[in-house]
């Protein structure tokens, strides 16, 4: 099955928008068909079931997000610009689909351990692109040498990831990429006072 037909982006399309407005439990495949405009049993063409849905939104949402941001960084010149660029990226992506931040930072949440499995194989490429960044910086000498890779790495996704929960919890009352500048630079100098 061709998965890049109109109707699996339909379909995609219409899972992020019901599943942010009625979370994943109450988001039945009828409900993702009706807002969709296809037939119910469309949906079982392209997805073996509701799971399958939230999966594919992620691969897919993911999927673009790595592509983009990878873009980004590519033109950036050292792994201090890569940081700043990747975290405006994230930003800036999550800001401008506050439906898909929805479903990214409180629905995936809320999913079971078979599918939280499935989720981590999807964000691995992403956490890649981070360590890229890392070792990049640890070689050029723009980031300590002895810095823990896979420690860094947490940090870093962690911070992004909780900063946009936050936003999306708050209702988005706030301007999410004004962040990204402090959460650079508390993430590239810490917390001590400049000498």
């Amino acid at each position: 099955m061709n998965k890049r037909k109109p109707k699996y982006n339909q379909i995609i399309e219409a899972a992020v928008e019901v599943i942010a407005e009625n979370g994943y439990h109450a988001s039945q495949v009828s409900k993702i068909a009706k807002k969709a405009g296809v037939a119910d049993g469309t949906i079982y063409l392209y997805f073996k079931n509701k799971e399958d849905i939230l999966v594919s939104v992620f691969e897919e949402k993911m999927g673009q997000f790595i592509e983009k941001t990878e873009m980004t960084i590519e033109q950036k010149e050292n792994a201090n610009e890569k940081l700043l660029a990747l975290i405006e990226m994230h930003f800036q992506q999550l800001a401008s689909n506050p439906l898909l931040a929805v479903v990214t930072q409180l629905e995936l949440r809320q999913s079971n351990p078979a599918l939280r499995i499935k989720i981590n194989q999807v964000l691995k490429p992403y956490l890649i692109v981070i360590d890229g960044i890392i070792k990049e910086g640890m070689q050029d000498g723009t980031f300590r040498k002895d810095l823990n890779l896979r420690l860094v790495r947490q940090m870093i996704f962690g911070t992004l990831d909780e900063t946009v929960t936050n936003w999306v919890m708050k209702d988005r009352k706030y301007n999410l990429m004004e962040q990204a500048s402090d959460v650079h630079q508390l993430l590239t100098n810490g917390l001590k006072v400049s000498k």
